[in-house]
């Protein structure tokens, strides 16, 4: 568990030194390579990892988790639990958790481009005839990276913890090699020095904040990918591998600046000569597992978002048997390759790109300290004083650190900030637009128990077989049977009501998974619970329900399925844009035929219109 821990979990996180202190030194905003300089940018480094890694996220953040699994949109379903969901705060809180959810699709844009080209940049190191092929290696290794992840992260899992530890132990001997020619560079332990270049440097104190946070920035990733592994095993490979590794690489480099400030890419350069090429493999290898995890993490966020509503259906296909974590989206995954690609065009060099990296990490940050007061609050029932004054000693730094990135914002900042509000638009305007559809269509649903009445007294012809109506809405009466009587003029001998709902917990418990009420007149309902980690499939649901007087047999069955076109009107709703976007998304989401798993060849699809 340690070993998958180190190769899944510390990907993000344990790629950082490969631009950390070059961008500190020779970024966008650099500081001269002064003895106390690069010693306090050390010292920075070390308590910023010490504070933001082992302290927040290791020491309290992951004990915010919703059975076991992490990240900012089970936060948000730990936080809102107990709240009114119609109130204000809450609405705000959602949109924080929302906000902070899209910020992650910009850093897994970013992530992969940067670690890959970092890699591949040890290249010009070694000698300045690779210089005209970075771009167009790197372009390839993404291509291939995104090509393959049909095949699924199980196929190649086995070798993440190996090649990881591998990795941190290169970069461990690295830094051990480096600190051994200036030992005087340990003195940065010491939180003065980082103190004492803040106050002499003031100005350029703070603007180098920004990249010295790029060596935390995968903190947050960690917290996400908590449900893979557990806690403990993530605690005990930071604290006994990951964090010493990283300590003596970031010191061997400083140690290196200290005998020759010039060294423009200390990493590669902290090597002897002989080791440059496998270092620039290794280094390759371990980027594309931290690309592997934040890319991972994109499926997973957008599978939670898809069952809580916020993005439309897509294609969703599991690469494992024996992992129902380990999924792929082709859609995600073809928009991801084409934003990486495009960034390491467009940039050019992982020093340019830096300054795009770490904006939106900050501001997810803020949102999940955010977000854990309330759950301080109403789950765990701190006092107001004490849930308020941990998430201030929280916050205040991120303020700080998102200060210090916001003057990257010209230089490549404003790039994770557009596609964060573009998605944030996506999302809200999805989630807005199927409460307007709910509510038009509620309006004219027929009370349940009215239908029932007029069946017993207006029996319509009843044919063999069972009919399985999928509602959106437990209570009302579906379009979809209402049309069927109308249009057909028949009903079948045993008729099932079935209503997916997602409940705000990962996973639910299997005796919970169903809820079933037997009626008259050949009438059940049955009200499938499923977790935003989980799946839908409607034949399994119904096979489940074989032990509860619901028989199944899948060739005597027909699924009943209302298709709503969407009439964008500026009468009422949402801004007539937004409309229009809705009904574009609404066009394109993937079928519920697919998406629960129904057999196409046992699907009737009734249309309806509705006027936003």
């Amino acid at each position: 568990m340690v070993v998958g821990a180190i190769g899944v979990v510390y990907g993000d996180i344990g790629t950082s030194p490969l631009y950390t202190l070059r961008e500190c030194f020779h970024g966008t905003h650099p500081v001269a390579a002064t003895r106390d300089n690069i010693l306090g940018v050390l010292s920075l480094i070390f308590w910023a990892l010490m504070f933001m890694v082992s302290f927040k996220y290791l020491g309290f953040v992951m004990r915010a988790n919703n059975k076991g699994e992490g990240g900012i949109l089970s936060l948000l379903a730990l936080a809102t639990s107990k709240a009114d969901p119609n109130s204000r705060g809450n609405a705000l809180l959602i949109c924080c958790a929302i906000f902070g959810a899209a910020l992650l699709y910009g850093d897994g844009m970013i992530t992969p481009a940067i670690t890959v080209l970092s890699g591949v940049e040890g290249l010009e190191v070694a000698t300045p005839v690779f210089k005209p092929f970075i771009i167009p290696i790197t372009v390839a290794i993404l291509i291939g990276l995104f090509s393959f992840q049909h095949l699924g992260t199980g196929r190649v899992g086995g070798i993440f913890g190996p090649v990881m530890c591998l990795w941190f132990l290169t970069i461990a001997m690295l830094g051990i090699y480096g600190v051994a020619k200036a030992p005087g560079v340990l003195a940065a332990l010491s939180p003065w020095y980082g103190a004492k270049f803040l106050i002499q440097t003031t100005r350029e104190g703070f603007v180098v904040l920004g990249a010295v946070f790029l060596a935390v920035t995968g903190a947050e990733a960690l917290y996400a990918d908590m449900g893979h592994f557990g806690i403990r095993p993530i605690r005990r490979a930071w604290f006994f591998f990951v964090f010493p590794a990283l300590l003596l690489n970031y010191f061997g480099q400083g140690a290196l600046l200290l005998n020759n400030p010039e060294a423009e890419n200390p990493f590669y350069q902290v090597a002897p000569r002989w080791a440059v090429y496998p270092l620039v493999i290794v280094a390759t290898c371990a980027a594309i597992i931290a690309s592997q995890a934040l890319i991972s993490g994109a499926y997973s966020i957008t599978m939670q978002a898809i069952q809580l509503g916020y993005v439309p259906r897509m294609e969703i296909r599991h690469t494992s048997s024996l992992e129902r974590g380990q999924i792929y989206l082709p859609q995600i995954n073809v928009l991801l390759m084409l934003a990486c690609v495009g960034l390491v065009i467009g940039f050019g060099s992982s020093s340019k790109m830096a300054a795009a990296y770490g904006i939106a990490v900050t501001l997810t940050m803020i949102m999940t300290s955010v977000l854990f007061y309330f759950a301080l609050r109403r789950v765990w029932h701190w006092p107001v004083w004490k849930a308020a004054l941990l998430s201030t000693v929280f916050v205040v730094p991120e303020l700080v650190f998102f200060g210090a990135n916001a003057l990257k914002i010209t230089h490549g900042g404003w790039f994770p900030l557009v596609v964060a509000v573009g998605i944030f638009t996506l999302m809200t305007t999805w989630k807005t637009g199927r409460a307007l559809i709910r509510h038009r269509l509620q309006a004219g649903y027929l009370p349940f128990d009215l239908f029932l009445e007029d069946l017993r007294n207006n029996p319509p012809k009843r044919v063999d077989g069972t009919a399985v109506f999928l509602a959106g809405n437990p209570n009302g009466t579906p379009i979809a049977l209402l049309h069927n009587l109308k249009h057909n003029k028949i009903l079948h001998r045993r008729v099932v009501i079935l209503t997916m709902v997602t409940d705000e917990v990962p996973h639910v418990d299997p005796l919970r998974r169903l809820e079933i009420q037997h009626l008259t007149e050949g009438v059940h309902r049955v009200i499938g619970h499923f977790g935003f980690m989980e799946e839908p499939n409607v034949p399994k649901l119904l096979e489940l329900c074989s032990d509860r007087g619901i028989e199944y047999r899948p060739m005597e069955t027909t699924f009943f399925l209302s298709r709503e076109t969407i009439i964008p009107s500026p009468k009422h709703g949402m801004a007539i844009w937004r409309e229009k976007l809705f009904a574009v998304m609404s066009r394109n989401a993937q079928s519920a035929t697919a998406f629960f798993g129904l057999p196409a060849n046992r699907v009737v699809e009734l249309g309806i219109q509705v006027e936003m």
